[in-house]
């Protein structure tokens, strides 16, 4: 072989080695190695589990997940069944019974996401859908009841000046499982209005002996299903708000405690939970991380969503159980895809990210299961749209304040656009087919390529509302990669999920991932390096071996 060849050669070894390590970056996939766990538990964090789940499939880590309630993920991981992880909206030991009491095994709770438990609704005013429902704590108190029977009560029309309420029976539908859903929708109930609320707190529906004759479903998909069949105009159902925004059906604007009716966009989620106090006695592990919400019912703050909460993963801290370490390098890897750059696309897709106190306890907490690669386990490479260089949560300060024509005692002539805090625009309503007043939007600058809102930008997360209070405009929603398209399935409206507005569509969309497409472009990549390989190495191996033929 003469120099000339060696050299080429080498040369091509060297792009070869070279291309390697950078696809090695773009896909890590292909440098480590994942077992399939499964996990178990919460419907209100199952979207948002589904979507980091498709994200990671791609770098060989596979999710087994099934959305079967908290209380039964709870109950199960406490037997000692074999499912590797557990998310649940309440933690163990509630009083009554509610859950179970704490588990022998090792365990950690991991807060995974934020968001809003949201009043979705089917009602149609003189032949249109009514988009612009609001509603006060003690008339969800009186609907779920059954005190308050009919959409065109007086006290439900006090709260809609100007509406043409139709007198139509109202339908309340629940979880007809035991779920942590139910508990904190009760428990805001229960805090906030003892009066008008008589059932407590729980998570088991047979406790409160109203909710007999009710409409129970399973599930937050259950519930958001029924809501959602045309023929069930008069339904009501709480759920997780990216529920309402997957089926393309508004959700009721709550009545907080400074007199504002507010949607339970991710900006408003995290401004309410700035009131929430989370334990932070690490000593106590069947403690540490739960969270007390007495102060986001009570919140000062005009934007604050009263019925916000977090969700929780419960992790194993021990090889037992069918947990190995091997098994537990996996669980790990996924929950810090999940706080960490899962958290970018959960306003998107109808959540709220979590702040960084919270997710990098969270984090100290992934680094506990066993097998879990500590090394990789970094606050400082998240991106997530709360997170600032001065600690302050970033989504919460830059929420747009509401529009005065949503202030309780507004007069039915109210027209939107101005805001409760200096000028800035906020929303009027979702989808506004029942003139309830024009939505105006500012110059916020957009986030990334979500099929659903937020255009342009240069793929980082939007955030709503992307000024200092007061400012102009509203950030996009958009997402960048690894988000999805919230859609009615029916085809009939999309809907933003920072202001709550739905606009009707022209074609009949579906649920869409692009997780699919990122991994299509690894392998597009593959595919393009391998043939540029080929292209600089066939000229020399070809003399190479017209040569050795000549010979």
């Amino acid at each position: 072989m003469s120099d000339l060849i060696r050299r080429r050669v080498a040369a091509v070894v060297m792009a070869v080695l070279s291309t390697l390590a950078v696809v090695g970056v773009v896909a890590p996939s292909f440098a480590d190695s994942y077992t399939p766990i499964t996990g178990e538990g919460s419907s209100w964090a199952s979207n948002a589990i589904q979507d980091w789940a498709a994200a990671v499939h791609s770098s060989g880590i596979q999710v087994n997940w099934a959305p079967n309630a908290s209380v039964t993920a709870l109950t199960n991981y406490a037997n000692g069944n074999s499912d590797n992880f557990v998310a649940s909206d309440v933690p163990y030991g509630l009083p009554g019974g509610q859950t179970p009491g704490v588990p022998g095994r090792g365990f950690g709770y991991v807060p995974d996401v934020a968001g809003g438990t949201a009043l979705m609704y089917n009602l149609s005013v003189g032949g249109q859908r009514f988009t612009n429902l609001k509603l006060s704590g003690p008339v969800i108190a009186g609907i779920f009841q059954g005190t308050i029977k009919l959409w065109n009560d007086p006290q439900i029309k006090a709260s809609n000046p100007g509406v043409a309420l139709p007198p139509l029976q109202i339908t309340p539908v629940i979880r007809a499982d035991q779920s942590g859903s139910t508990y904190q929708f009760s428990l805001y109930l229960a805090k906030s209005f003892p009066g008008q609320w008589h059932c407590g707190a729980f998570t088991d529906p047979s406790r409160c002996s109203s909710w007999a004759s009710l409409k129970g479903q399973s599930g937050d998909s259950g519930v958001a299903g029924y809501v959602s069949q045309s023929g069930n105009v008069g339904s009501i159902g709480y759920v997780q708000y990216s529920y309402a925004l997957q089926s393309g059906y508004p959700v009721a604007k709550v009545l907080n405690n400074s007199g504002y009716y507010v949607l339970p966009t991710a900006s408003n989620v995290a401004v309410a939970l700035l009131g929430a106090k989370v334990n932070m006695n690490a000593s106590d592990p069947s403690n540490y991380l739960t969270q007390d919400l007495s102060g986001v019912y009570t919140s000062g703050d005009q934007r604050a969503y009263p019925i916000s909460s977090y969700s929780y993963f419960v992790l194993p801290t021990a090889t037992t159980n069918g947990v190995s370490t091997t098994t537990g390098h996996t669980i790990a890897a996924f929950a810090n895809y999940a706080l960490c750059s899962g958290q970018k696309d959960m306003p998107t897709l109808g959540y709220s990210p979590l702040p960084i106190n919270l997710a990098k306890a969270g984090l100290d907490q992934v680094k506990k299961v066993p097998g879990a690669s500590t090394a990789s386990i970094n606050i400082n490479s998240c991106n997530n749209p709360t997170f600032s260089a001065n600690g302050t949560n970033t989504l919460a300060l830059n929420a747009l304040y509401p529009d005065l024509c949503d202030k309780q005692g507004a007069a039915a002539s109210c027209s939107y656009g101005k805001s409760s805090h200096g000028t800035s625009s906020s929303s009027a309503g979702q989808g506004d087919n029942n003139a309830v007043g024009n939505h105006t939007s500012g110059s916020g600058s957009s986030g990334g390529s979500s099929p659903v809102v937020g255009g342009g930008g240069s793929g980082t997360t939007g955030v709503p509302g992307n000024t200092t209070p007061g400012g102009t405009g509203k950030g996009g929603a958009g997402g960048g990669s690894n988000s999805l398209s919230l859609t009615n399935p029916n085809g009939q409206y999309t809907c933003d999920p920072d202001t709550g507005q739905c606009t009707k569509l022209s074609a009949t969309p579906t649920l869409v991932s692009d997780h699919a497409g990122s991994t299509f472009a690894q392998w597009a990549i593959w595919a393009a390096l391998i043939g540029v390989v080929a292209l600089v190495a066939a000229p020399p191996i070809t003399v190479l071996l017209k040569r050795r033929a000549a010979r």
